[in-house]
């Protein structure tokens, strides 16, 4: 098996392909130029894009010629897969500008001035798009029948599927067409719920250009306990550092259940598998040493080594609970004034990030899972106030691995 494609199957990235046999001869043959789509239907990508960002940067280090494939045009109509309810439809403007900041983000993974890669954008030919034409042209290739068999479409079905949304598939598959025809693209990837879209472009291809193109997909990563992964209290993981700060990014990874820790380092890691099946058999308390290596490694990739060091020795430092550099945790400053009269604990809890409102940190009180200071709450009608700071702080936590700091002004 070709090396690159080998890397992927070893790392578990592989889940479905049109056809393996033909993509380990093409990656064996030459350059391949590939692409994978990201929507901008938000300010920044997330955790669940990690797994295409990865598989894009293994290949382009085996070689390959990488096309990152901005929808600046599809987020104006909304990828159905995976959701049981329309995407809330957006304005040019706003999807200009998520576009624009998710662009670092990708350029954390692939180098756009190796002159091997390429950023690009789709509304460059959607938006000039006749409607009549397009029908005609590429409409025409499309069955209806063959569209509601993929499990996206089968899916929405049963909550209502907008007919603006079932365009969504022939705008994919023809960005496919448009890629073939002015790059040589012949190989998209991504998530396993694009296995519809990514099949149709290469009929599409294979229909209008007479030639067979590749479509591989990737697993839909879960946790080990069966939750989707990348979701914390409160909400999505993400890449953008003001809305996930490097040092929270840091310690979800830090924090996984220890059976994920040996796949999560294969997937979100380049670090050689060798090492990694060496970390994989550490156990018991040893086995934080993988974790901690998951984070840093994963956090310096997304946010740079300077954050992820700064998150590491916060972490470290609020882990054992003594004096250090807790610099990256989360904290808001709060008037000494303010904390000499006194701040109800439901209060300071819930304008934390760990508690989204004074219901929450009432159960958080109540369930024995806050503390202060190293000291376990359980008065919810605990006053806090000056006597607790330790020099200009009080630390809070929320169940074991989850802190946050006041600082005094």
């Amino acid at each position: 098996m070709n090396a690159a494609l080998d890397t992927l199957r070893r790392r578990g990235f592989i889940q479905q392909c049109t056809n393996l046999d033909a993509l380990d001869r093409m990656l064996s043959d030459g350059t391949v130029t590939f692409y994978c789509g990201f929507d901008p239907t938000g300010p920044s990508l997330h955790a669940g894009h990690l797994i295409p960002l990865f598989a894009m940067a293994h290949l382009f280090r085996a070689g390959h010629s990488p096309i990152a494939l901005v929808g600046g045009g599809t987020a104006l109509i909304g990828d159905p897969s995976g959701r049981e309810e329309i995407r809330r439809i957006q304005s040019k403007e706003d999807i200009e500008r998520n576009a624009m900041s998710i662009r670092g983000q990708i350029e954390r993974f692939i180098d756009f001035s190796s002159g091997r890669s390429k950023l690009l954008n789709n509304a460059e030919w959607l938006s000039e798009l006749n409607y009549i034409d397009f029908l005609r042209d590429i409409g025409r290739h499309f069955s209806v029948n063959r569209m509601l068999g993929f499990e996206a479409y089968r899916k929405r079905m049963e909550h209502g599927l907008s007919f603006i949304e079932f365009n969504y598939q022939l705008l994919q598959s023809y960005d496919f067409l448009i890629l073939f025809k002015r790059h040589g693209c012949t190989l998209q990837i991504g998530g396993d719920d694009q296995w519809g879209n990514i099949v149709s472009g290469a009929d599409l291809i294979r229909r209008v250009e007479g030639v067979e193109t590749i479509g591989l997909t990737f697993p839909l990563v879960t946790r080990s306990d069966g939750k989707k992964m990348g979701k914390t209290e409160k909400g999505a993981l993400y890449l953008d550092p003001t809305m996930t700060s490097p040092y929270e990014f840091y310690q979800y990874w830090r924090n996984v259940a220890d059976p994920d820790v040996g796949k999560f380092l294969k997937l979100y890691t380049f670090l050689p598998l060798d090492q990694i099946e060496e970390m994989e058999r550490l156990c018991g308390a040893t086995v934080n040493e993988a974790k901690e290596t998951l984070a840093y490694e994963l956090t310096r990739t997304v946010h740079g080594e300077e954050e992820a060091g700064r998150a590491r020795t916060a972490s470290r430092a609020a882990f054992a609970s003594s004096a250090g550099d807790t610099s990256a945790i989360p904290s808001i400053e709060i008037s000494r004034e303010e904390l000499s009269d006194g701040i109800p604990v439901l209060e300071l809890f819930a304008r934390t990030d760990l508690c989204s409102s004074k219901s929450e940190a009432r159960r958080l009180v109540q369930q024995g899972g806050a503390t202060i200071n190293e000291t376990k709450i359980s008065d919810i009608d605990l006053v806090v106030d000056a006597s607790w700071l330790d020099g200009d702080e009080i630390l809070l936590r929320a169940g074991k691995k989850r802190y946050f700091k006041l600082i005094a002004e």
